[in-house]
Order: C-alpha cells, then structure tokens, then sequence
C-alpha cells in the first residue's frame, strides 16, 4: 500500500506534468510588451476610427435604452424587455430610412439648387436697407462700394457651400453601405451591453478590492442612473425641440419644414445654445417669403426655446445633472473654446461625470491628522 508521502508524492507530479511551464520574464521586456501593445492599440483606433465610433456609440446607446428596458421589466422579465425594446427601436429606425430620409435628401436637393435665388433676394434686401441708411446719412462709405464687397463676399461663399453641400450628399449616397454597418454595430454593441450589463458589472466588482466593492457598486449605481437619465433626457429634447420646430414651420408656410426641424433637432444637442443656433436658416428663409412670416416664425421659435428652458431642459439638467444651468453654460462655452463642436457637446455629460465624482467621494475622503 502507498503511503500519504508518496501519495502527495505522486498528486504533485501530476500538478507539474499538467500545469504551464512558467518562463521568467525580465521587468523592463515585460515593460516593453506593454508599451508595444498599446502602441498597436493606438495604431490599431488610429487607423480604424469607426471601432471608436461603434463602441461609444453602442454605449450611449445602451444607456439610454436602459431607462425603458428598467419600465418594462417591472412588467415582464428583463429579457422580454429587452427584446421589447429592441424592436421598437429598430422600427423607428427603418421607419426613418423609408419615410424621413428620401424627404430629407429632396429637401436637401432642392435647397442647394435655391440658394442661387436666395442669395440674390437677400441681395435686394440689403440694397434696400443701404439705401434707406444712406438716405438718412448713417453710412460712413459709399452705398455701391459696401454692396460690391459684400456681395462678391455673399455669392463666392455662397457658390462654394452649394459645391461643399452637393460633394457631402454624394459622398453620403456613395457611403451608404458603411453608415448602414455602423448603425448595425451600434445596435449591435448596445443588445449586447444591454444583455452582459450584469457580468460586466459583476467582473468590476471582482476587478475592486474586496474592502471597496460596496462603494464600488454604489458608484456603478451613480453613473447609471446619472448618465442614463442625462441620455435620455437629451434624445427627448432633441425629439422635442425638431418636431415642434417642424410642425410650426409646416404651418406658417416656411419652405423645407422637415429639413429644418431636422436641422433644429441636429443642433438641439447643445444645450440651451442650441435652439438659438436652429432658428437662424428658418428666419432667413422666412425672410424671403415675408416681414410678417419671419415675425411669426421668430415668435414661433421663442415659444419652443421657452418650452425647452423652462420644462424640458430643466428635467435633464436639474434631476440628471444636479447642476445650476449657469455652470451648465460655462461649461459648454468652455468646453467649445478648448475642443470646437466636441467639447461643447461632451461638456455636460463631463459635468455629470465631476458630480456624481464629487458626490461619491465627498462623504468618503477625509484628512488623516
């Protein structure tokens, strides 16, 4: 009979003949592998930008999706829910590509093809206004030299949009393809987020130390509700502000109502300046049908951008962000100083990230004496 020694004897053998063999590497080669993976990673994000796109795009994506799939699972399991979701979306979705974008794209046509006349109507119109300031002494220059600058100005801007304009609606045509494969892997990356959310959140909480896990879980907990209810808060703006801009638009005779509430919905993305920004194409045209549709669709624009101050805005910034909207107006007006278009946009969701932070650690951070 075998004895407990050569029992163990024999039981670590067997480990050793099962197990890797374990090769020794130095501190600065295995520094170096790391440095060489991440400049493969950067590379590799470098060279194929859409990766980023999807990935953040999947993520917004399943942040706001979760609001309703969190409703509808008090109704029916998460998967059922989830699924629920999923379809609605995707019918909105091709809802749009047959319905909204050919519209779109005609309207789009038809307003690069008018810019032309637009142009020279604006032209008319600022004759007219020279000629009152002149007649009344206002200017400190020639009437037809101020019209000859500005309009060379006016038309060579102009000729040039209309060029830029009809380049970006044929490389969009052509680029068809990969935009549908992008919203793929977004929806994509978004159902899966949405199904893995609990193994995600399970692997960072093994990834904490076990002291911290509970906070942990409650910081996870923070930027959910945070960033979700920002999220969705945002696309009902968005929503809101082009339908409603659409709609009176339609109804005061303003030509290209769907493009312009698309336009306004585009810009509603930044907060508060944003519906200012949306109204400027609308109030040109309307200036070219007449003084009193232009008057209208100004009034029209200040009730929609009053309803979105006074009852959208304050929902997503003041439940979501928990911020006063003067720090959310330094803050886009910061964050377009330092990064453009990006910064202005990405400013209030950074702003509800540095809340939920400072909440978090407030209570948590202490002086040690």
């Amino acid at each position: 009979m075998k004895t407990n020694k050569q029992t163990a004897r024999e039981g670590r053998a067997r480990d050793l003949e099962s197990s890797p063999t374990r090769v020794p590497v130095p501190p600065r080669v295995l520094g170096g592998l790391i440095v060489l993976a991440l400049v493969l990673l950067v590379f590799f994000l470098h060279a194929a930008p859409g990766v980023i796109a999807i990935a953040v795009g999947g993520t917004v994506l399943a942040l706001i999706l979760s609001l309703p799939v969190r409703w509808l699972s008090r109704l029916m399991p998460r998967g059922l829910a989830i699924l629920v979701t999923v379809l609605l979306l995707l019918g909105f979705i091709a809802l749009a590509l047959v319905l909204l974008v050919p519209v779109l794209i005609e309207q789009l046509g038809a307003l690069v093809s008018s810019i032309p006349g637009i142009a020279s109507s604006l032209d008319r119109e600022f004759r007219e206004l020279l000629r009152s300031l002149e007649e009344g002494n206002m200017l400190p220059i020639a009437r037809e030299e101020v019209v000859s600058n500005i309009t060379q100005d006016l038309f060579g801007r102009a000729q040039a949009l209309a060029q830029n304009v009809l380049f970006r609606i044929t490389g969009f045509v052509s680029s068809l393809f990969n935009l549908a494969v992008l919203l793929f892997g977004i929806v994509f990356v978004a159902i899966y987020l949405l199904v893995d959310v609990r193994r995600i959140k399970a692997a960072y909480l093994r990834a904490t130390p076990a002291r911290y896990r509970r906070d942990a879980g409650d910081l996870w907990a923070a930027f959910d509700v945070s960033l979700s209810r920002y999220l969705g808060g945002l696309a009902l703006v968005i929503v809101a502000q082009g339908m409603l801009s659409g709609l009176a638009l339609w109804f005061l005779g303003v030509p290209y109502p769907l493009l312009l509430g698309a336009w306004v919905s585009a810009t509603a993305i930044i907060p508060f300046l944003g519906a200012w920004l949306g109204a400027i194409p609308a109030l040109v045209l309307a200036l070219l049908e007449s003084p009193t549709t232009v008057v209208l669709t100004a009034l029209a624009f200040l009730v929609v951008q009053q309803f979105e101050s006074n009852v959208l805005s304050p929902r997503v910034y003041g439940q979501a962000v928990r911020v006063h909207p003067i720090l959310v107006i330094l803050a886009v007006v910061g964050g377009g100083q330092i990064a453009g278009l990006a910064g202005a946009v990405l400013a209030v969701p950074m702003l509800a990230v540095s809340r939920v932070l400072l909440d978090f650690l407030r209570p948590r951070l202490y002086v040690r004496r």
